[in-house]
């Protein structure tokens, strides 16, 4: 039998159909023309427009291509008188590869170095005079048998000079470029390199050392396994995402492990079939079952998943799609930042995916030092089970392992203390199955499942699913409660800047509340003296009443503004907040003597807006800009309506200043949180005020020129359809910042 495989090697045998002369070398030569030719069509074609390199690679395929046939005739011949035109047409396809790996090389991948077609030219003259040499007995004298097949000419020499000289310079240019470019254009040279350095080795070693020994017996193996060479090439032209080198040999290491290890004692086995049971030994029958051995094995690859999926429709209607589930499963964590709502979808998924009756969610609650129990379903009295200490046999149990825990499993160890404590915490819990929640080596949640609907049990597959699913759960709940951490931090800063505000307004507030006092204090001391002065006594009721209501109105604003609410939104009139708020800053205004000017426009249209929060946005601004304001300068405020090019109806509050200015490259900056230009301040309050006009589908823009003055402008759309409502500022206030 090894001489009957032995013997399919020999490519020296005649070829005829339906006779045992089929051997692997002429299989291979022939595959291999058909390839590259076909390759070197493929892209000549694939260029968008007319291309050198791939009309010179192309070139290369089909000389390629030629030499292989030119191969597989010589073999085909026998003893023919045409075989010596067929060993001299090898060669003379062979003569055209070097000239034309040459110029490739020079130009790939995207005409990297600039050379006129007419040089290309003359690299391509050698390749032209040992063509026509080819066909004469300079190079190739005589073709015999083997194992010596070619008998050379005086000119073999230099055309074996010629074909190591231009692959060797090919090789260095396609170095070169390799060194220099980057990206794509340098994984497109690896694929160039790995196939060319492939088939040269080969092709050089066995069709041109081995022969000038005297040994041609494997000369078939360069034509080819030029399709490495063609193939490699192609792919990386071709392909506008290649894929990493390094996985591509990984995988054809595996590939070629695996042909060697499955298709070669296959092919043994059916060439002793055919000896044992029918006597002798027909190639042609065997590569047949060989190539059906081939495509079996990659036809099952493709269409096991396929076949897969149609057997659980019709047979196992009831079984979850695992793929499926998962990508709900994802798709559904990613779109849930709320933890309550992430906390009921998972519940809701593992139950109607699995069918299981009860469930139940741990969470990690550090202020109680245990698990809480944040959601269930179908779950009786909980009763002190409402929270699991760190210490509990289950989460310490499932910290320690960090893997799905099933009760049925865990009970054949009753015999041992700590899983007996387990079990019975887990049947206290309903829980058949309790899956750890992981992130970063910690246990942060524990999801507790009790027996299905239809009293299954939990298959590998089952727990499989489920890993992955808890993997998933554990990210989004640490993602959920990290932005819930973020909305908490968002509404201390903004209370923190409203507590800033207040405190810059009480301290002036409190002088202009003393002023009228001490007013009223003196009419009232003089009051029992001239009680019968009628003129005196209108006087003082018309100074204290005047006064009394001015210090009404200034505490009521502050009161209304530094009292938390429930944000709401409804339909006010901004001309009157913003009349609020310059009475609220007129004391800080005075100090500096700056006129604060007004001009409203009249009969606005009422704007839908949350009114405290508009008014932190309108006194920052207006703090800013006094601050800003040298003494016995000017702030102007007017109110407008005007209408963008989409049609849309804005309602604009102008706040400008003649203060100094906010410096051109500082613009974009002045609403990043804790940028500040000035000695004190946090930075945050443009930035809040940025954010609450957003939170309206509103917008702020700022127009500025140093030592002139700046201008803020705060748009709000008129009308709006779903306006968002921000509850952050109000979460997790207890008390008042006054008591009224």
């Amino acid at each position: 039998m090894a001489a009957d495989i032995l013997l399919w090697l020999r490519p020296d045998l005649d070829f005829k159909f339906g006779e045992n002369q089929l051997t692997i070398p002429h299989i291979s030569l022939l595959l291999a023309f058909v390839v590259n030719l076909g390759l070197g069509f493929l892209v000549l074609i694939k260029a968008t427009s007319y291309k050198r390199v791939n009309l010179i690679f192309s070139i290369l395929a089909w000389s390629a291509a030629g030499w292989a046939f030119s191969f597989f005739m010589v073999y085909l011949s026998g003893d023919h008188p045409n075989k010596l035109f067929w060993g001299r047409m090898g060669f003379a396809s062979a003569s055209i590869i070097p000239s034309a790996f040459l110029s490739f090389s020079i130009i790939f991948p995207n005409e990297q170095r600039r050379i006129n077609s007419f040089k290309l030219i003359l690299l391509g003259i050698p390749a032209l005079i040992l063509l026509v040499l080819s066909f004469t007995n300079k190079i190739v004298f005589s073709l015999g048998t083997m194992p010596k097949m070619f008998t050379y000419g005086p000119f073999y020499p230099l055309f074996s000079i010629y074909l190591n000289s231009y692959l060797i310079f090919g090789f260095v240019f396609l170095l070169k470029t390799y060194k220099k470019v980057m990206g794509l254009e340098k994984l497109q040279i690896k694929y160039c390199l790995l196939g060319m350095l492939f088939t040269s080795i080969l092709g050089v070693l066995n069709n041109l050392f081995l022969p000038m020994i005297g040994y041609s017996m494997l000369n078939w193996l360069g034509p080819s396994f030029t399709m490495i060479m063609v193939g490699f090439t192609t792919y990386s032209i071709v392909k506008h995402r290649l894929m990493d080198i390094n996985v591509v040999l990984k995988k054809g290491t595996t590939y070629v492990l695996l042909l060697l290890l499955l298709f070669i004692p296959s092919l043994i086995l059916i060439i002793l079939g055919q000896k044992i049971f029918f006597g002798k030994l027909n190639y042609l029958f065997t590569g047949m079952m060989f190539l059906v051995l081939f495509l079996v094995a990659i036809l099952f690859y493709r269409i096991k998943p396929g076949t897969e999926r149609a057997v659980e429709q019709l047979l196992f209607k009831d079984r979850y799609n695992y793929r499926e589930t998962l990508g709900k499963f994802s798709r559904a964590m990613v779109n849930i930042l709320d933890l309550p709502s992430l906390s009921k979808r998972i519940i809701e998924m593992m139950t109607q995916t699995l069918g299981v009756e009860k469930a139940s969610l741990y969470l990690l609650n550090d202020e109680k030092g245990g698990y809480e129990l944040f959601e269930s379903k179908n779950l009786g009295p909980m009763g002190s089970l409402l929270l699991l200490s760190k210490g509990a046999p289950l989460p310490a149990y499932l910290q320690k392992m960090k893997e799905i825990l099933i009760k049925d499993e865990l009970a054949k160890g009753n015999l041992i203390d700590e899983l007996k404590k387990i079990t019975e915490q887990m049947e206290t819990i309903d829980a058949e199955v309790s899956i750890p929640l992981i992130s970063k080596g910690h246990l942060i949640g524990i999801i507790n499942l009790s027996y299905k609907f239809n009293r299954d049990i939990y298959y590998q597959e089952d727990i499989d699913l489920l890993t992955t699913l808890a993997n998933q759960a554990a990210i989004a709940i640490e993602n959920a409660r990290l932005y819930e951490d973020l909305k908490r931090s968002k509404s201390y800063i903004r209370r923190a800047d409203r507590l800033a505000s207040l405190g810059t307004l009480t301290a002036g507030l409190a002088h202009e509340i003393r002023n009228p006092l001490v007013a009223i204090k003196t009419l009232t001391q003089l009051l029992p003296e001239r009680l019968e002065d009628e003129e005196f006594r209108n006087h003082f009721l018309t100074i204290a009443s005047g006064e009394v209501e001015r210090i009404s109105h200034l505490v009521n604003e502050l009161l209304d503004f530094a009292r938390p609410s429930n944000p709401k939104l409804e339909l006010e009139d901004i001309n009157q907040i913003v009349d609020g708020m310059i009475l609220l800053v007129s004391t800080e205004s005075k100090k500096k003597h700056i006129q604060i000017e007004k001009q409203y426009l009249p009969n606005l249209p009422p704007v839908k807006v949350d009114r405290e929060q508009i008014k932190q946005v309108f006194l920052n601004i207006l703090l800013n800009a006094i601050e800003a304001t040298p003494e016995k300068g000017t702030i102007t405020v007017k109110t407008r309506s005007f209408m963008k090019p989409g049609g849309q109806l804005f309602l604009q509050v102008e706040f400008r200043d003649t203060g100094c200015g906010i410096p051109e490259e500082h613009l974009e900056e002045i609403f990043n949180p804790f940028f500040t230009t000035k000695t004190t301040g946090s930075g945050l309050g443009l930035s809040i005020s940025n954010q609450i006009v957003q939170d309206h589908k509103g917008y702020i823009s700022v127009e500025s020129q140093v030592s002139k003055g700046t201008s803020f402008f705060v748009n709000l759309p008129i009308e709006q359809e779903h306006p968002k409502r921000r509850r952050s500022d109000f979460e997790n206030q207890q008390t008042s910042y006054f008591d009224p």
